[in-house]
């Protein structure tokens, strides 16, 4: 497997921020139509309507463990640590995130929710773990 196929977990990651971005701006143009926000609303981002509220908190969890993802990744393939096992959890944690995010933006159910994160915390954990056995060797 070529080191550079880490890239395409990280590629897919991206694509879920941007569809979380465009998802965003459709709740929030729907809610402006609708007469349950104003454009005004989202210059300080202070009263987020019920339409697009779910949909904002995912958009600020992509920035969260995901910039410790990216980080991993670039580091694993310095390192020419980026084999199979690191991009299998690579896609382990994306595809976590999309399952994480379609549930956080639907229905929002906790019980869904969480073990979908700590799936994803769990297999980001892992890469950091074969990084840090990668440079010990």
């Amino acid at each position: 497997m070529s080191q550079t196929a880490i890239f395409w977990p990280m590629i897919a990651q991206v694509a879920l921020v941007y569809a979380v971005y465009l998802l965003i701006g459709m709740r929030r143009k729907k809610a402006v139509e609708s007469g349950s926000a104003t454009v005004s609303q989202f210059r300080e981002n202070r009263d987020e309507p019920a339409e697009s509220l779910y949909v904002r908190n995912n958009l600020a969890n992509q920035f969260e463990l995901p910039v410790l993802f990216y980080a991993v990744c670039l580091a694993l393939f310095v390192t020419g640590g980026a084999g199979v096992a690191a991009v299998s959890l690579a896609w382990v944690f994306v595809l976590s995130r999309c399952g994480h995010a379609y549930v956080h933006v639907t229905s929002n159910r906790i019980r869904h929710r969480q073990p979908l994160f700590v799936l994803g915390f769990f297999a980001l954990g892992a890469m950091w773990l074969l990084l840090a056995l990668r440079l010990a060797i």
